[in-house]
């Protein structure tokens, strides 16, 4: 198939102008790079959850299947979704060690180790710090070392440390000792070293210099040990000391404990956050998402979780064996159990203060942000078969269809349809600060929101153009291509614009001539030309529209495609609308699919390449995607893949910061020719649709919005289609799907409104 296509390319190419090639069936075919294919293996998905306190945990430890936190109001046992008071331990607990043969609390008044279910108190002495050394366990007081003998202690060695013990480390078969700045270690019955000249010395290094005096926390990994200070890490390799700050990728520097991951990994607990280093990248666990209170004081791990005591609670990441098949499943589920879906269109879900509960929003652009549902599953059904998929891509295509025959005008979308009665947030508000424009329908059961923008019709175009090259059957087939046909009719029989019930121009809806010579049109007159030759080539191509193929040739005569050369505006930084990049590769899609004159490519595709290079930086998958499903071209498949798996599970969009951090630097290999330094992950950010902005370093909110996954499931789908993303090997079901709960009741209630009207033939 792609042989076929990739000649009757080369054939178009090599046709004399005016001649009229036949036209391309389907022109959305499979096409990457082999090289670049990543296989949807099984990777480790971060989940979050947290058990809040009302008492400032300072310490945690995991002891075999136990979790303990300590405060200063004593310990508490994880159990389940809280935190149980264990009523012997009520004294302060300065710090929790656990070791492979016990659980040790160093406490305000002691020393104690957990002997079954019993706490025993083995010294009434003060101590810092305890480690497990060569098969004993050695314990430090200020300047002293002990060790543990039975029930009791004695001292590991007569000497004192040349200054107070803040940490003890076993690292290398050498016991090294940490204080304020200084690190050193035992050597016999001294502790600290000499130098060449015989002089004491509390040096462990030759090379190299700490960050900062300022040192917390210390931790043996292998060959390395690592000491957490106020700016950034060091590490010690054998008599080398060497930094990991911002310039190497640490997120944020001021660190205050560490832990050893399960995995390999290093768990950095910050004032800010924490933070996992893991095959050479960090990633940031900070703000409501992952933690009750950012200032973390103590790290535990056990087998794939990791725990963090925080003054407000525990915070909780454990990781599940996944596969974005499985994620892609996982989210197909959650649109149920939220109660995301409702009369085919899909939805965001917003709090509402008085009732105390989630609601669907019904907003600007339901219909635009439902084409994303609806071209990810066409493309699910191109890839799977699956029944579930055509149906679910059969029911949102007739919802879009709805939109317009809503209206009574021929061609004309509504954005969005309210059922009146119904539970949930109307759009209160329109373009441009005007007021929002509601219109009763025909039965009277329904409101449609008037003052269409030009958002709308390019998702309609685009997700009704893959719902017919890969989904429609019988009737559906004439239906959707009368639909497609019927809306360029519209824009062009009235001199390109989107002509609302009054008559006039829609606010967003204006594609004509004369409104590029004005100061707005001029700006906007790129991407609109882009708009409009892409939705009539495609009326005319798919739909067999002639009066589309005339309307297209009288633009191309105007010179729309000269305007769209300058696609993207990229100046001034901080008003550039990022929401418009979507718009943009929607229409690039359709437009580069099928047309097929060498000069008019040639122009598209360079508007193409401006366009994909300002926007490469964001590493958002489905741009990359789309670019190099038309171009064949690289089109930065690890990082898409990377960003589909680091998407959260949990689709709230939590309040979040990054402009903190010490790692704000553009990468090598990019330009940042937008507002904005670098991507930031999902994990660190949002879930979002892909009109949003990948490099934004602060947002969200403390009172979440629940946005819908069809973003992320036309990325995966339209990845799996083209090969960019290859099907997964593993056969352990656990690992493709999740498991169906039948429940409705986690977000907004189930629509009960009137059912949507069967459309006529």
């Amino acid at each position: 198939m792609r042989i076929m296509y990739l000649f009757a390319v080369a054939f178009l190419s090599w046709l004399p102008n005016g001649m009229t090639p036949l036209p391309i069936v389907s022109a959305d075919q499979p096409r990457r790079r082999g090289s670049e294919a990543v296989i949807d293996e099984v990777y480790l998905q971060e989940v979050g959850r947290q058990i809040p306190s009302s008492v400032a945990l300072t310490s945690v430890a995991s002891f075999g299947q136990r979790i303990i936190a300590g405060s200063d109001q004593g310990l508490f046992v994880v159990d389940g979704e809280q935190l149980l008071p264990v009523a012997e331990m009520s004294q302060p607990i300065r710090r929790l060690v656990s070791t492979e043969s016990a659980m040790w609390a160093i406490a305000s008044d002691g020393l104690y180790r957990l002997e079954g279910s019993v706490w025993q108190k083995l010294s009434g002495e003060s101590f810092n710090d305890l480690t497990a050394h060569l098969g004993e366990t050695i314990v430090a007081s200020e300047r002293r070392l002990w060790r543990v003998v039975g029930e009791g202690l004695q001292p590991y060695s007569a000497a004192e440390s040349p200054f107070p013990i803040a940490r003890i480390i076993s690292h290398c078969e050498t016991l090294y000792v940490l204080g304020s700045g200084r690190l050193t270690f035992v050597d016999g019955n001294r502790i600290g070293a000499r130098n060449v000249y015989g002089w004491p010395s509390d040096k462990a290094w030759d090379w190299g210099m700490l960050p900062s005096l300022s040192t917390r926390d210390a931790l043996s990994q292998g060959s390395r040990l690592y000491i957490a200070t106020d700016r950034g890490l060091a590490m010690l390799r054998g008599m080398l000391m060497t930094v990991i700050r911002g310039e190497q990728g640490l997120c944020y520097e001021d660190a205050h404990c560490l832990a050893k991951g399960f995995d390999d990994d290093l768990w950095i607990g910050t004032t800010r956050g924490a933070i996992r280093m893991v095959d050479g990248a960090f990633h940031y666990f900070a703000g409501r998402r992952w933690l009750p209170d950012e200032q973390v004081n103590a790290i535990a791990v056990s087998d794939r979780a990791a725990y963090f005591a925080t003054p407000k609670g525990l915070g909780v990441i454990e990781y599940e064996p996944y596969t974005l098949q499985k994620k892609a499943d996982y989210y197909e589920r959650h649109l149920d159990e939220w109660g995301q879906r409702r009369l085919g269109f899909t939805h965001k879900l917003e709090w509402d203060g008085k009732r105390q509960e989630y609601v669907r929003e019904v907003s600007d652009n339901d219909g635009g942000y439902t084409g994303n549902y609806l071209a990810a599953q066409a493309y699910r059904y191109a890839v799977t078969k699956d029944s579930v998929a055509r149906e679910q891509a059969v029911q949102t295509f007739q919802a879009l269809r709805w939109l317009e025959s809503m209206t009574s005008m021929p061609g004309f979308l509504a954005r969005s349809v309210w059922a009146k009665g119904e539970v949930g947030h109307q759009a209160d508000h329109g373009s441009g600060g005007a007021p929002a424009e509601w219109h009763d329908t025909a039965d009277g059961l329904f409101e449609w929101k008037g003052d269409t923008s030009s958002d709308e019709v390019c998702s309609h175009f685009y997700a009704t153009r893959l719902f017919l090259d890969h989904v429609a059957q019988g009737e559906e087939v004439e239906q959707a291509k009368r639909h497609l046909a019927s809306i360029a009719a519209h824009i062009a029989n009235n001199g390109w614009k989107l002509i609302d019930v009054d008559g006039q121009p829609t606010r967003w809806g204006r594609w004509d001539p004369e409104y590029f010579t004005t100061e707005e049109g001029m700006y906007d007159r790129g991407l609109q030309a882009l708009e409009v030759l892409s939705f009539m080539k495609t009326a005319h191509v798919l739909a067999g529209d002639e009066q589309a193929g005339t309307a297209y040739d009288r633009l191309v005569a105007l010179g729309y495609p000269d305007f769209t050369l300058r696609q993207r505006n990229t100046f001034p930084p901080d008003g550039v609308l990022h929401f418009l990049d979507e718009l943009g590769f929607w229409s690039y899609a359709n437009l580069l699919a099928y047309e097929q004159d060498p000069l008019l490519r040639g122009k598209y595709r360079r508007s193409l390449e401006r366009s994909y290079e300002l926007v490469r930086i964001e590493q958002n998958p489905w741009f990359n995607f789309v670019y190099g499903a038309l171009t064949g071209n690289e089109c930065e498949v690890g990082p898409s893949v990377r960003h589909l798996r680091e998407w959260p599970l949990d689709l709230r969009v939590w309040s979040f910061q990054n402009s903190h951090r010490a790692d704000l630097r553009t990468p090598v290999g990019y330009e940042a020719n937008k507002a904005g330094i670098r991507a930031f992950s999902p994990r660190e950010t949002e879930p979002m649709r892909w009109d949003h902005w990948t490099m934004q370093a602060d947002g969200g909110s403390s009172n979440p919005d629940v946005i819908e996954p069809g973003a992320w499931l036309l990325a995966y789908w339209m990845g799996r289609y083209h090969g960019y993303i290859t099907p997964p090997t593993t056969t352990d079901p656990a690992a493709l799907q999740v498991k169906r709960t039948g429940r409705t009741d986690l977000g907004a209630k189930p629509y009960t409104g009137p059912p949507r009207p069967d459309l006529a033939k």
